[in-house]
């Protein structure tokens, strides 16, 4: 089974280019990636190697860059299970609704734990939580039990099954970085976990510097409040 250090290897090209572009939320192939990667080829050659662990999504000439891809090597490396687990993810519903979420809480499969958004919440009370997001030990038999429960797989649920990659001891800094893995608004629970929870961190990742501010605003506020 290859290592992280050597699966990020054979992803390499790929991450050179996402650190090659302008910052910016989507992009053309034709427009962005060919300029930096010098043709249509090998822009989708580098663009197949990022969306293979998760750090770029591709559809119809246009592309998404993962902020996670520009994290240093030795925390990208660190993210890697986060983005795989990511990237398989299964999303269900049932009623769209916050029942959702409280029927799988109470019906948690044995071994399982809770990360975004709930886990992030309860660490931080910063953002308010949106979707469920929790790791079992056998992804098939926890899709099938909610099936089996009137749930559906698609792309609208607030209950997200992840599979478990290994067993993690530092709950904390497992749901840190799959903030950073995740991306969007999940970067600012990152923040908010590394401010708060910063000692239980054994890696720390980067950040844009108005990021940062903008939570120690918003949690200063909060405290005010």
């Amino acid at each position: 089974m290859q290592t992280m250090q050597q699966l990020l290897s054979k992803v390499e090209p790929g991450i050179r280019f996402a650190t090659m572009l302008a910052p910016r939320i989507s992009y053309s192939v034709k427009t962005d990636a060919v300029q930096v990667a010098g043709s249509i080829p090998t822009a989708y050659r580098r663009l197949h190697l990022l969306e293979s662990i998760g750090l770029a999504t591709v559809r119809r000439g246009q592309f998404k860059i993962n902020r996670a891809a520009l994290q240093p090597p030795h925390v990208l490396e660190k993210l890697v299970p986060s983005l795989l687990a990511l990237k398989m993810a299964r999303r269900f519903g049932r009623k769209y609704h916050v029942s959702d979420i409280n029927f799988l809480k109470n019906n948690l499969p044995e071994n399982s734990f809770i990360t975004l958004d709930y886990k992030a919440w309860e660490l931080t009370k910063y953002q308010l939580p949106q979707d469920l997001y929790v790791y079992v030990d056998d992804i098939d038999k926890a899709s099938n039990f909610l099936k089996s429960k009137g749930f559906s797989n698609g792309n609208s649920g607030h209950i997200v099954l992840l599979q478990k990659q290994h067993d993690s001891k530092n709950i904390i800094e497992q749901v840190y970085l799959d903030c950073i893995a995740k991306g969007g608004r999940n970067i600012l629970d990152a923040i908010a976990i590394e401010l708060k929870h910063g000692d239980k961190l054994n890696i720390k990742g980067k950040f844009g510097i108005d990021d940062v501010l903008k939570v120690q605003d918003d949690m200063q506020t909060l405290k005010v409040e």
